[in-house]
């Protein structure tokens, strides 16, 4: 009997707006956060310790530093900064069994008067779809082919009575919209060359040769542009944003299409 394999964070990239290689999906919601929230930052800013040794910090903003904890060496490397630079101001971020050894708890949470932003994420293994699609501009993809792909969805906004969203409302309206995309032949509607009560005829000629399809209406969903994992993603938000709660002020959606490789695209929400 196979087994499937074990996913580590490690199995993953993290990429952020400015193109860093991130370590770990803690990393990325410090930069999604901070991108958000308009605040420019540096990742792995380097300084030099008083004993003359060179250590990178996380993040390093106009107002101060950020450190996120994965490890014990990122304990003491966070105390140190601390002891080397006390005019610095310095964050502590990570997991309660390590930020629960750092002694300066107004460094790792601050509190203030104004509402306070955050974030969530949802995976779930009903957030998953089987779907079909043909790029055209892209010769490998130019033909009819599928995928299973796999979905998570970081909402981000004000928080009330320190909860942004219920996780059980949010996880059936996400199951709702991604329910809608299962077993759905994705196209771009520009192929649209007719149809009637019941069928789309789909035509295009590409790099495999001229293609000529009648589809059912019911399992065909035509979109503005080429049917790119980038871009399901960004019809997913657009389901998304109208059932939304009015706190919430950004969606991003991940798409895995396959192991390994996929599209985050997030958007903020103009009400």
């Amino acid at each position: 009997m196979t087994t499937s394999p074990t996913i580590l964070d490690s199995d993953f990239k993290y990429i952020d707006k400015k193109g860093n290689l991130l370590k770990t999906r803690t990393e990325l919601t410090v930069a999604q956060m901070l991108t958000f929230l308009e605040n420019d930052y540096e990742y792995n800013h380097e300084i030099t310790l008083k004993n003359g040794t060179k250590v990178k910090i996380d993040f390093k903003t106009e107002k101060g530093l950020i450190e996120v904890i994965d490890n014990d060496k990122d304990i003491e490397k966070y105390k140190q900064v601390k002891e080397d630079f006390p005019e610095k101001k310095v964050m502590a971020i990570g997991h309660a069994k390590y930020v629960a050894q750092i002694k300066e708890l107004q460094d790792i949470v601050f509190y203030d008067k104004t509402p306070q932003t955050g974030s969530i994420f949802l995976e779930d293994a009903s957030f998953s779809f089987d779907y079909a699609h043909i790029l055209p501009l892209v010769e490998k993809c130019s033909i009819l082919h599928g995928h299973t792909s796999s979905v998570m969805v970081e909402l981000v906004g004000q928080m009330k009575d320190n909860l942004l969203v219920d996780f059980g409302i949010a996880k059936k309206i996400i199951k709702e919209v991604v329910n809608e995309f299962d077993h759905k032949f994705f196209i771009n509607r520009k192929y649209l060359k007719k149809e009637d009560d019941s069928h789309y005829q789909i035509n295009f000629d590409g790099p495999k040769g001229m293609f000529d399809l009648q589809v059912p209406k019911d399992t065909t969903y035509l979109l503005e542009g080429e049917a790119t994992v980038e871009n399901l993603s960004s019809e997913i938000i657009k389901l998304l944003v109208p059932k939304m709660p009015a706190n919430v002020e950004a969606v991003g959606v991940y798409i895995y299409e396959g192991y390994n490789k996929g599209s985050h695209i997030i958007s903020n929400i103009e009400r």
